[in-house]
């Protein structure tokens, strides 16, 4: 809080009245070379002319900015601006810790003799120089009263940028490796600068002038503006040559106040010169595997010949396999496995020590040398195999090949192969293996009559002893060399009778057969090969025994048939592949089928017989035929026929009408035909019989409704129309479509109007605007679709009469001649109704004379009950 109090009051400073400038000399001020622009001076020079105050006004400004620069342990606190060149002596700050009444003031720490103090105010009498002290401690010693105090005044120099930056001649010459990579620097240019290194003053920005020569491009180099390290382009990475051009001149600036227009600078010739590289791929490297240590061993190095660099190695290969120390050498820290990895692609990557890749990275080849360390394998533990057992000797059933994982290349993966073990043992020496292709063969001259099954033991041996095994199941496959064999040549005779339903089996015979049970070469297809042309059987064989039967498939017929002789065979599905089928793989059956009576049997299971209506009675419409296969008589009969409408002959079978036909009262009859043998009446055979009755146009349509209740209005009424129904009972031949059509007469046609509906209705209509109001008679003819057609002739009154919005009629229509009145009407109901009454007196009168009754009765009846309690 002192400090800034204190500069608040350097900006209120100003010197005592009677005070009077003293010249100040020109040799006190600080010249210095600057290669500031010309405007810079011609600048300078007018301020001076302009007088002092403008200068006093920036230096206090200068004051407040500096107030809180680091002059720390004082008790006062000024910053002051360098290389003043005002009035002196130049009032720097009221000093508010010295009190008014002070005497006897000692400054001390001032040698120079540059600063005072009067009337409480600390002047200077020359300029300061940062760059020679940057600040000043001052002891202020006084008497106040009786007692003597003292403090502190430090003085802060504040710079002003007075200084031109300047080359470090060491840093100006450099060498640049071939393979570096762009933008990482080889060199630095460096520069000082005297000003306030904490001010822009000091500030400095590099620039990269020009480049001499500018082969083989002129922009081979570029420099940091700010850290001044020189590094190459893309240009210069890619075609950067010794040869071409062994040394570079670069003309560098450096200027501060971070490179602003007006700042000084300096410039300068940079060095550089361009040497080869010793960083290049190492030559290939072959190790043993499984080498015996001790570990780490050195197996490459590289070398980055320019700058200090830091090595790695990235690659495919297990951490830590291989490393490289910092200087460059390779090392394998563990046994190489060429199995697992037979070489490795090491890419050596080189960098500054700030992890930047200084050039591309090199490649180092190791390959894997094999050491004979894996025992052949075979790729499963378990192999099967069939072979024949009519295979010659030398017949290859399997080959076997083990692997081993060494190298290829080398005596490491021969492999010998050998037999070791055979279950069952007997007979020995039945296969063989090759010692070289394991190639598995029969060495037996025949494997008819062994084992069905074999399983045998291979080993795989490489030339160091190392070894495995697998095993070989061999199975025997039996082959069709056995025919198959009936152990009769004549079966039978077996009776059936006749009537045996179908399905019913026969017999069963077997053909055995010496091959294998169960395989392909001893199931037996058989065969019947005579006999049975009309396929009366069917062979039905059991696949687990072999064992054939011989099953009825159709109706026996003894009188057609009574004998068969059968000849069966019997083969395998496959080819037999030694001998062939003699007459031991045949056999006959005979067999003898017994009579029994059987009872008739009609010709059809359903007759259908068609009759038109109203023929004449007696006519024969069907003849039902049968016959009796024991040649029997047959006896014909009727069931069903309720109405005795038919009968049939009791032996010829003939279906007759006993009575004419209606179509319309019924159109269908069925009926049922019994045959009965004429010895044994339980043996019997039945057929239905349907009678269709043929539709005969006997019928005339008619009119269908009672039509007297409605009524048409006039004037006429759109759409409306009486709807007329009708019906004909004849079939849809002669009466399915009924045709409507008027009189031939001009009035009636002017009137009146049909228009059909469908096949029975059509409406009637008026056919002209208005007609007087009263009950018409309408002539029309109903005809029917037959050829030639019935008709009907029909008239149908009609009421017309005027109507109300709602479409009923407003008054009577007129009376049509020849009916009655409605007065008339109830005159005559109303007299009907006076001679039923007096008829009914009169009865009731007589009843009562004839029936008296006495007073006894009367007088019990007015005598009420009595109730029991």
């Amino acid at each position: 809080m002192v400090v800034k109090h204190v500069c608040v009051e350097a900006l209120t400073i100003k010197p005592p009245k009677e005070y009077k400038y003293p010249s100040f000399p020109s040799n006190l001020k600080s010249p210095h070379t600057s290669h500031r622009e010309h405007t810079h001076h011609s600048e300078k020079r007018l301020m001076a002319n302009t007088g002092a105050t403008p200068m006093l006004i920036l230096a206090l400004i200068l004051v407040i900015l500096y107030t809180l620069a680091p002059c720390s342990g004082a008790n006062v606190k000024i910053g002051v601006p360098e290389n003043y060149d005002g009035i002196f002596p130049w009032y720097l700050a009221k000093l508010h810790s010295l009190p008014s009444n002070y005497s006897d003031l000692v400054l001390t720490g001032d040698d120079e003799g540059i600063f005072g103090v009067d009337a409480q105010f600390l002047y200077a009498l020359k300029p300061l120089d940062r760059e020679k002290q940057p600040s000043y401690s001052l002891q202020v010693s006084f008497r106040a009263s009786v007692h003597r105090q003292s403090f502190t005044v430090e003085v802060c120099v504040i710079d002003k940028n007075d200084n031109v930056p300047t080359f470090l001649g060491e840093s100006m010459r450099g060498s640049v490796q071939l393979g570096l990579l762009k933008g990482i620097p080889f060199m630095q240019v460096e520069a000082l600068d005297r000003d306030d290194l904490d001010t822009a003053h000091a500030d400095l920005r590099f620039r990269l002038m020009e480049q001499t020569p500018r082969i083989p491009s002129s922009q081979m180099f570029s420099i940091g503006s700010i850290t001044g390290e020189v590094s190459l382009t893309e240009e210069g990475a890619s075609t950067l040559d010794p040869e071409m051009c062994g040394r570079y001149k670069l003309s560098v600036m450096v200027k501060d106040m971070a490179g602003k227009a007006n700042a000084f600078f300096t410039t300068g010739i940079v060095t550089v010169e361009v040497t080869g590289n010793t960083w290049a791929s190492p030559d290939p490297v072959r190790l043993q595997e499984n080498l015996p240590g001790p570990y780490p061993i050195p197996i490459s190095q590289v070398k980055w010949s320019g700058s200090q660099a830091q090595y790695s190695l990235d690659g495919e290969f297990p951490e830590m396999l291989f490393t490289i120390s910092r200087e460059g050498v390779i090392y394998l820290n563990a046994p190489l496995d060429r199995e697992t990895q037979d070489q490795f692609q090491i890419s050596i990557v080189v960098e500054r020590p700030d992890g930047r890749e200084i050039a591309k990275p090199v490649e180092l080849r190791v390959m894997v040398g094999d050491a004979n360390d894996n025992r052949p394998t075979f790729p499963q533990a378990q192999y099967h195999t069939v072979v024949k057992e009519l295979a010659a000797r030398g017949t290859e059933i399997l080959t076997v090949q083990a692997a081993d994982n060494d190298d290829p290349k080398t005596d490491n993966v021969r492999i010998f192969y050998r037999l070791v073990g055979q279950i069952p043992e007997s007979p020995r020496a039945l296969f063989r293996v090759d010692r070289d292709s394991g190639v598995i063969s029969v060495q037996a001259d025949s494997m008819e009559g062994t084992a069905p099954q074999y399983t045998l033991t291979i080993t795989a041996e490489d030339a160091k002893g190392l070894n495995s095994s697998c095993t070989v199941v061999v199975t025997v496959q039996d082959e069709n060399n056995n025919p198959p064999v009936f152990s009769r040549h004549e079966y039978g005779p077996f009776h059936i009778l006749e009537d045996a339903p179908v399905g019913t089996t026969v017999t069963a015979v077997l053909a055995g057969d010496a091959d294998v049970r169960g395989g392909d070469s001893w199931q037996v297809d058989y065969r019947l090969e005579s006999g049975n042309e009309e396929e009366v059987f069917t062979l039905v064989t059991d696949k687990q025994t072999n064992e054939v039967s011989l099953v009825l498939s159709k109706v026996l017929d003894f009188e057609r048939e009574s004998e068969y002789i059968l000849v069966l065979s019997g083969q395998n599905p496959v080819a037999l592949v030694r001998g062939r089928y003699g007459p031991a793989s045949t056999a006959t059956v005979a067999i003898y089928v017994d009579d029994v009576n059987e009872g008739p049997i009609l010709s059809q299971s359903h007759y259908e017989v068609t009759v038109r209506e109203g023929e004449e009675p007696g006519r024969v419409i069907a003849t039902i035929r049968g016959y009796d296969p024991d040649s029997h008589p047959i006896r014909y009969s009727l069931q069903g026929d309720t109405k005795k409408y038919f009968s049939i002959g009791k032996y010829s079978g003939e279906l007759k009408t006993v009575q004419a036909l209606d179509r319309e009262e019924n159109s269908t009859y069925t009926m049922e035909v019994i045959a009965v043998d004429g010895r044994n009446s339980s043996l019997s055979a039945s057929t239905l019989v349907t009678v269709q009755i043929l539709d005969v146009n006997d019928n005339s349509p008619v009119l269908v409704g009672d039509y007297s209740w409605k009524y048409l209005c006039t004037p006429r009424w759109e759409d409306q129309a009486l709807v007329l129904a009708s019906r004909d009972s004849d079939g849809p031949q002669h009466g399915g479509r009924l045709n409507f059509s008027l009189r031939s007469d001009a009035m009636v046609r002017r009137n009146w109007k049909l228009t059909p509906i469908n096949d029975t209705h059509t409406n009637l209509s008026l056919n002209i605007p208005y007609l007087s109001p009263e009950v018409y008679t309408v002539p029309f003819t109903i005809s029917d679709s037959s050829s030639p057609p019935r008709s009907t002739f029909i008239n149908l009154p009609v009421t017309v009469c005027p109507c109300n919005v709602r479409g009923n009629c407003k008054m009577a229509a007129k009376r049509l001649q020849g009916m009655p009145t409605i007065q008339s009407a109830v005159g005559i109901l109303l007299g009907t109704f006076a001679v039923i009454g007096t008829i009914l007196i009169v009865v009731f009168v007589r009843l009562s004379y004839q029936n008296p009754k006495t007073p006894s009765e009367t007088n019990q009846e007015r005598v009420p009950l009595k109730i029991s309690i």
